[in-house]
């Protein structure tokens, strides 16, 4: 029986077998082959151990003990090492056998004493019936470790299915905080009720002072805890109090895979988080693009199509629920898309250009247009041109923030004059013509702390109205009007010519442009 059993508990057969007579093991049933090698390695080794055997394969001896004597020896082989719990089941049935063994022989022994015969063959019976027993028992041990490891390849709801088929009870899975993550089985209650934040802390507890399982109302549950964090709890509705120790046995084998699962998920979401965010830092600092091109492969994300930088700030809301809204737009706009923060901004990279009013609106349509800015920049054909685009929708945005009209969107490419000073700083032209109309303001507002610059661009922007002038200002007429006064002097520009209030009005917008632009270089 034992050596039959052998192959419906685990992955293995059975080599040889023997019986321990006189201290020596015999080959029983002596109908089996001789094997030298196998009886040397019991006589010189013992019978507790790895075995060698043919062709490479995976060989142990197990003993068939009862108390301290060693009744019998099965040798054991499998293509490889049977899991953990297929040799503790073999341990079993080994010790079972041992004492099966041991009472053949009593028998033997009192073969000539007929009622010591009939005791010694009532009790092999009763151990025969308890063998019986115990196979089945462990038989149904292996399936539901295996009905569980099945389920566990499909995620959480799998592992729920798999304990709803063991135990026909329903089953659900919780986080740490109550809320239903997958139910199995019917009565699964809409909405699902959760408990609030005091007492889902005094069920942990409680859980966790009972080592992880216990009845609370008409549910069992247990804890799923791969260490030291609680991840969540697995429960089992009983509400007639039917469930076996089996189905308690599969509860608590379930919620030990669901906590592997569990942690085994969180760790590659980690990698997966610190992978993107070191990818998108990389690309807009300036990376190789090989190495580039590997790790966005390996996050699903095709970087060798044309990518556009992205900035954006809201004024009345945080960086997280912007990025939140970013990323719903894109989706919208069927955009794939990278997502990060730099500083003091939001930055997305996208594998298309994105309508900018389009993107503005889809943006701000959940969260109001309360200091919502935008900033584009232009195409990328290659990672390595990334930085630029970034930059272009910080000097996007820049212009865009000092409108008149600051919320909305604003794409590099559509900036006109702008773009001009920008290509005009590349090379240097912009600073002459900004030192020659500007030259004297900038060194009389460095020197004396003041701000002669702002106010005639802001005198200029303002069309050159006093009173709108003063409000943006936050000055009085008469203090503006002395500042005016004094630019001209210091300037020896005539405010009321044409041709000159155009060439400063120019230079002070190529200043304004280009110093925050400076400034976010340096930052």
């Amino acid at each position: 029986m034992a050596t039959t059993a052998v192959a419906d508990l685990a992955l293995c057969q059975v080599e040889a077998s023997y019986r321990s007579v006189d201290e020596l093991f015999v080959g029983f049933p002596p109908s089996q082959l001789k094997r030298p090698e196998i009886e040397r390695h019991l006589r010189h080794s013992g019978c507790d151990g790895p075995v060698t055997v043919a062709d490479g394969r995976w060989g142990w001896a197990l003993p068939l003990n009862h108390r301290n004597d060693v009744l019998g020896c099965l040798v054991l082989s499998a293509v490889t090492a049977p899991p953990e719990h297929q040799i503790l089941l073999l341990t079993i049935l080994a010790r079972q056998a041992g004492t099966a063994l041991a009472h053949i022989a009593t028998q033997d022994h009192n073969v000539g004493y007929t009622g010591r015969l009939i005791t010694a063959n009532s009790g092999l019976e009763e151990m025969n019936r308890e063998l019986s027993s115990s196979i089945e028992r462990l038989q149904r041990q292996a399936t539901m470790y295996e009905v569980l490891s099945a389920g566990a390849q499909l995620g959480e709801q799998g592992i729920a299915d798999a304990l709803y088929e063991l135990t026909a009870l329903p089953v659900c899975v919780e986080d740490k905080f109550g809320n239903l993550r997958c139910w199995a089985g019917p009565g699964e209650p809409r909405p699902y009720p959760k408990q609030t934040g005091d007492d889902r802390d005094l069920l942990l507890h409680q859980l966790a002072a009972q080592n992880g399982l216990a009845r609370v109302g008409s549910h069992l549950l247990a804890l799923v805890q791969p260490r030291s964090e609680i991840l969540g709890v697995l429960s089992l509705r009983d509400p007639k109090n039917s469930a076996t120790d089996e189905a308690l046995a599969a509860l608590r084998q379930g919620a030990k895979i669901l906590a592997l699962e569990l942690a085994h998920r969180r760790t590659l979401a980690e990698m997966e988080l610190n992978l993107r965010r070191d990818l998108f830092d990389d690309l807009l600092a300036g990376t190789d693009r090989d190495g580039a091109y590997a790790r966005a492969d390996a996050l699903g994300h095709d970087l060798r199509r044309p990518h556009y930088a992205v900035v954006m700030q809201s004024a009345a809301f945080a960086a997280g629920t912007l990025a939140s809204a970013a990323g719903r737009a894109a989706s919208a706009l069927h955009l794939h898309y990278l997502l990060g923060r730099q500083g003091d901004v939001t930055v997305m990279l996208t594998d298309g250009r994105p309508d900018p009013h389009a993107l503005y609106d889809l943006i701000t349509e959940g969260l109001g247009k309360s200091g919502t800015v935008i900033g584009i920049g232009t195409r990328c054909e290659v990672p390595d041109e990334l930085p630029r685009s970034f930059m272009e929708a910080r000097r996007a945005l820049n212009i865009r923030l000092h409108s008149a009209n600051p919320e909305g969107a604003a794409a590099f490419d559509e900036l006109g004059f702008y773009r001009l000073i920008a290509a005009a700083h590349d090379v240097g032209a912009v600073d002459a013509f900004m030192r020659e109309w500007l030259g004297a303001l900038l060194d009389y507002d460095e020197g004396r702390n003041s701000a002669l610059v702002l106010t005639l661009s802001d005198y200029l922007e303002c069309g050159g109205k006093y009173d709108e002038s003063s409000a943006a200002l936050h000055i009085h007429r008469s203090t503006l009007r002395y500042r005016l006064a004094r630019i001209s002097e210091l300037t020896g520009h005539d405010l009321r010519d044409v041709d000159t209030r155009f060439n400063l009005h120019a230079a002070t917008r190529a200043w304004r442009f280009l110093s925050e632009a400076d400034r976010q270089r340096g930052d």
